[in-house]
């Protein structure tokens, strides 16, 4: 994705008027979808690139917002490296109770049926499509301590165990050399990841919390746990994971989240 800077605006106007152009800006900002992705990108740079752009109709500033984002995440999938790790915490740091959040309030958490349950893998895959529990709860497992951050500016740090994901991709038969995977949940929320995030050695397909069964509240039967990425990226309830060339999406990030989601 390329910018074009208009040449006849000099950097003593964008000094003078970046103030004015944010303020108009922040007036168009009506949701709270797209009041958080003007906090990530409404700063002199990102003006700056993209200047020529009429702030005065809703459109207009939909149409930036969108594209900041999508350069948000150019951004962030460049400095992204899938061999730093995030930091790991002692057991004597966990957060307890770890706090319940979704879009939805906790009485309307979904029930899974762990008998019937079966995970579904479809797209680039050539392997097994069809999952049990008792079947991932065979694979190796491991258990690690990591915050999970919220994008409405709280935090916690909770033990989350399981397979890591990179191991089921691969085990599934998943062409990882694809873009992106994809969520859907039983509670009606879907996500999607890019493969390097996917493939990180502390990305999680959780199983239990705190060495329990993972509880309802906290995504039973399974959550993706990615110390990595932002709350919002971390899919619980899950149902069916996709493998994909092609852009698939989400339920915040079609509503103005940034898609990389990092963290």
């Amino acid at each position: 994705m390329s910018f074009r800077k208009d040449p006849g605006k000099s950097s003593a106007f964008l000094s003078t008027h970046a103030e004015s152009i944010i303020k108009d800006a922040r007036n168009e900002l009506k949701s709270p979808a797209r009041r958080l992705l003007g906090k990530r990108i409404l700063t002199l740079g990102g003006i700056a690139m993209l200047s020529g752009c009429d702030l005065t109709n809703d459109k207009s500033v939909n149409t930036m917002l969108r594209k900041m984002s999508f350069f948000n995440d150019d951004v962030q999938a460049l400095l992204f490296n899938p061999n730093e790790m995030a930091p790991t915490y002692p057991e004597s740091m966990i957060t307890r109770p770890f706090p319940f959040n979704a879009f939805y309030g906790i009485d309307d958490v979904p029930e899974v049926d762990a008998a019937t349950y079966r995970l579904q893998v479809n797209g680039l895959v050539r392997g097994k499509r069809v999952w049990t529990l008792d079947e991932l709860r065979t694979m190796p497992q491991e258990d690690r301590i990591t915050r999970h951050i919220c994008i409405e500016g709280w935090s916690a740090i909770g033990r989350w165990g399981g397979v890591r994901f990179s191991r089921f991709l691969k085990q599934a038969g998943a062409d990882t050399t694809a873009k992106y995977v994809s969520f859907h949940c039983a509670d009606n929320y879907w996500t999607s990841i890019d493969m390097p995030t996917a493939l990180h050695a502390q990305t999680l397909l959780t199983l239990t919390y705190d060495d329990q069964v993972l509880p309802p509240k906290y995504g039973f039967p399974m959550k993706l746990r990615m110390p990595t990425k932002l709350g919002y990226k971390n899919p619980k309830h899950i149902v069916a994971i996709g493998v994909t060339n092609e852009y698939p999406g989400g339920y915040w990030e079609n509503q103005g989240y940034n898609w990389f989601g990092g963290s």
